[in-house]
């Protein structure tokens, strides 16, 4: 979250492989559906994460016990590919809401700043690639409540948005981030019981969790680009988290955008399962195991695949994965470092392995880009 000698040459190949990304990836303004992409690895690479809110607190007695220190942040370091042909890479920095210790009163706000830089890849030849722009900007955060409002960086002039830069015959533009993520709150005596539903080889299966926390959308505004197949979406809907496993499981996330005059509808569902390694509290090592469904009402199975899941518990056939569905699956792997002698988590090593079933660059795209915004609340134990 740089003028050289050769400034006509590199403009007109960084122009060049703008044009090609927009030229292979999209579709024909004729056509009535965009391209479905089937392949591995369409969100790939790491994220370094240091806590820094966890290894060093406050010992001036000044803030509310168990705080971290005053100007401790914690940092999250990306390089990741999305459809194989952007890459975003640099810095997210959250710093935490602070209070005293005797009135409460905020002895330090809530943020989160990015620092990405954007580079497109010429899907002829992966091996060009150009910075064309950065996504940037701060949110501010109300601990308390759990609530990332993104477009309140505008009043420190600082607000979330794409910045894409001029590059030959390439425009530039700048578009902004907006609306509510309600994250984990700090109080959790609210959580309460869920139960989900789902159809899964023409049977319905149910799970319910005890101690649910959600992770709501309300009227997100993803920022287009970095080039014009990506558009401005809206996003609402719910992201559970289930305390008791560590699994995020939603009913329902909808993406709304528009693609060559026509109105799309996107509902992803479906469940984030988290996998532990049996040596974790030595190791640090588990996985988050992905089966997010898009659209899946509009896409059922033809009946009479029922037996696939047949002698299955409700719970195992729940996080089966149904490839005849559109969906995002693979993973997301974990390598946790601890505080010495504890089991806080003080880093994270994260490798994302995320693969594509009949699924569109803009669904790729939307859902890399809200989970990027979510990257708090996301890691955040």
């Amino acid at each position: 979250m740089k003028l050289r000698p050769n400034y006509l040459r590199s403009n007109y190949l960084a122009a060049s492989l703008v044009l090609a990304l927009a030229a292979a990836a999209p579709f024909a303004a004729a056509q009535d559906a965009p391209p479905l992409i089937t392949e591995n690895n369409v969100i790939a690479g790491t994220i370094n994460i240091d806590f820094g809110t966890r290894t060093n607190l406050d010992t001036s007695g000044d803030l509310k016990k168990d705080s971290a220190a005053l100007g401790a942040k914690d940092s999250y370091k990306l390089n990741l590919t999305v459809a194989k042909t952007t890459e975003y890479s640099g810095e997210v920095i959250r710093q935490p809401k602070l209070y005293s210790s005797i009135l409460g009163r905020t002895k330090q706000d809530g943020r989160l700043y990015y620092n990405l830089n954007i580079a497109v890849m010429n899907p002829k030849d992966l091996s060009q690639k150009r910075v064309v722009g950065k996504w940037v900007g701060e949110v501010p955060l109300d601990t308390k409540s759990g609530a990332y409002d993104l477009s309140a960086g505008r009043a420190n002039e600082t607000p979330l948005r794409v910045a894409i830069d001029a590059v030959g015959q390439a425009q530039a533009f700048t578009d902004p981030f907006a609306g509510k993520l309600i994250g984990k709150p700090e109080k959790k005596e609210a959580l309460g019981s869920m139960l989900y539903k789902r159809v899964v080889g023409g049977k319905e299966v149910t799970l319910q969790i005890k101690k649910a926390d959600p992770m709501t959308f309300q009227g997100i505004e993803l920022a287009k680009g970095p080039v014009g197949i990506y558009p401005r979406t809206t996003v609402n809907g719910r992201l559970d988290f289930d305390y008791e496993t560590s699994n995020y499981l939603t009913d329902g996330i909808t993406f709304n955008y528009t693609v060559n005059g026509k109105e799309i509808n996107d509902k992803i569902t479906g469940s984030i399962k988290w996998v532990e390694d049996a040596n974790y509290k030595t190791n640090g090592k588990g996985y988050y195991d992905f089966n997010l469904r898009f659209n899946e009402e509009k896409n059922k199975p033809a009946q009479g695949e029922g037996a696939a899941f047949e002698g299955q518990s409700d719970e195992a056939a729940f996080f089966s994965v149904d490839n005849a569905i559109p969906c995002l699956t693979g993973t997301i792997e974990y390598v946790d470092t601890f505080k010495p002698g504890e089991e806080t988590v003080a880093a994270s090593k994260v490798t994302y392995k995320l693969n594509a079933n009949k699924l569109t660059r803009q669904q790729i795209v939307n859902f890399f880009k809200l989970w990027v915004v979510a990257i708090g609340p996301t890691n955040d134990d």
